[in-house]
């Protein structure tokens, strides 16, 4: 009886709003992929009818026989032109990572200013917000480029920092590590050590659970990798040879430089987007109510510890997801290099495009890998976001 009225109850499969939305999202897709495929047939065809010309990658196989003034892999003229564009997305890769980290960490310091009771604290925080956020990107890029890096000293008269650190036309030399023999062993352990800090932030978060009583997970984790990569470092030879620029003659040898371009590009992603950063922190502060501050108040928090464990971790709920939308346009955003003369990963692209003439594979290989950036930054923060939401009952 009891399944005779459960068959009268489930109504027919094309009655079902269950059944009906998947059939329609596989209608959809369907479209979507017949009119591109069409698209793409039609755009084939019209190419090889018209301008006797095929798609095809063949090229990245020939020789580049161009120069590239920045690169993280070894490259040269007889290198071909995927290990370009690979030079190409490493550069890119570099300024994202750099300008997502330090924009983040400048705009939390923005948006902390912007609520703070301190006039002139906060005045300085909305004055900068309100320029920075005004003002093109591409135009600061520039402006930012040909007013402060492109006017620097020569090296005679290069700026010299503590460390030491040398700031001229050449750009800025810093002390650098050359990798040794026993750089490959070491990595290893640094390996050995991220997996042993992530299971010792694990124990501790499952026992500040049971205890109720939540440790310090962050800065238990970065303890658990320095101490396991110093004693790695001590363990082996000398994974690192660290090497400082000198001065000698028109240039500075030894240790790491990174040109003007690369500093006017990060520098300038970092002050941009830091100002939009700064007002989703600003709204995620403000969405948590005022008696979650008064009651850590109540129970004698200072305000550095109420920021830190109350407020903070609430309004993470409301910044990640509009804070991924500027981690994807300061991704985006650096294709802007080729303003300022970096070769990111759009600049070289189109110097292989002027020089093979293969517009459409050249274009869809760099929107391939920018679609690729997108996604993965946004399964990432996605996934982290999924961690810190309220679990509803």
């Amino acid at each position: 009886m009891q399944q005779v009225a459960a068959s009268q109850a489930r109504p027919p499969f094309y009655r079902d709003e269950r059944v009906l939305g998947v059939i329609s999202q596989i209608v959809v897709v369907g479209i979507v992929l017949g009119l591109l495929g069409y698209f793409y047939s039609n755009m084939v065809s019209a190419l090889r009818t018209q301008m006797g010309v095929a798609i095809n990658y063949d090229f990245l196989r020939s020789t580049a026989g161009f120069d590239i003034g920045e690169s993280l892999i070894p490259y040269s003229r007889a290198s071909t032109y995927l290990q370009a564009l690979a030079v190409g997305l490493l550069n890119t890769f570099q300024v994202a990572v750099l300008g997502i980290i330090f924009a983040t960490l400048l705009g939390i310091l923005l948006g902390i200013m912007r609520l703070s009771t301190n006039f002139l604290v906060n005045r300085i925080a909305a004055v900068y917000i309100d320029i920075f956020r005004n003002i093109p990107l591409l135009l600061l890029l520039i402006f930012w480029a040909q007013a402060v890096f492109f006017k620097l000293p020569r090296v005679q008269d290069a700026l010299i920092f503590p460390g030491p650190t040398f700031l001229s036309n050449r750009g800025m030399a810093i002390p650098w590590g050359v990798p040794t023999d026993s750089w490959a062993t070491y990595r290893i352990i640094l390996l050995v050590g991220l997996i042993l800090a992530y299971v010792v932030a694990r124990l501790l978060k499952e026992q500040g659970k049971r205890t109720g009583r939540m440790p310090l997970l962050t800065l238990w984790f970065l303890v658990t990798f320095v101490v396991v990569g110093i004693v790695g470092w001590f363990a082996l030879p000398q994974p690192l040879t660290l090497t400082t620029p000198e001065l000698v003659g028109f240039n500075t040898q030894g240790g790491r430089v990174f040109s003007q371009q690369f500093m006017a590009l990060v520098t300038g992603l970092i002050i941009y987007t830091a100002a939009f950063i700064a007002e989703t922190v600003r709204a995620g502060i403000q969405s948590v109510s005022k008696g979650q501050r008064e009651a850590a108040t109540a129970l004698g928090l200072t305000g550095f510890q109420t920021l830190r464990l109350v407020i903070f971790p609430q309004a993470l709920r409301v910044i990640i997801p509009p804070l991924t939308s500027q981690y994807l346009n300061l991704t985006k955003n650096s294709s802007l290099a080729i303003a300022v003369g970096y070769p990111d990963l759009f600049a070289i692209g189109s110097t292989t495009l002027n020089q093979t003439g293969r517009a459409i594979e050249v274009f869809s290989l760099i929107m391939g890998v920018y679609l690729f950036f997108s996604l993965t930054t946004s399964f990432i923060m996605n996934v982290y976001n999924q961690r810190i939401k309220l679990v509803e009952r």
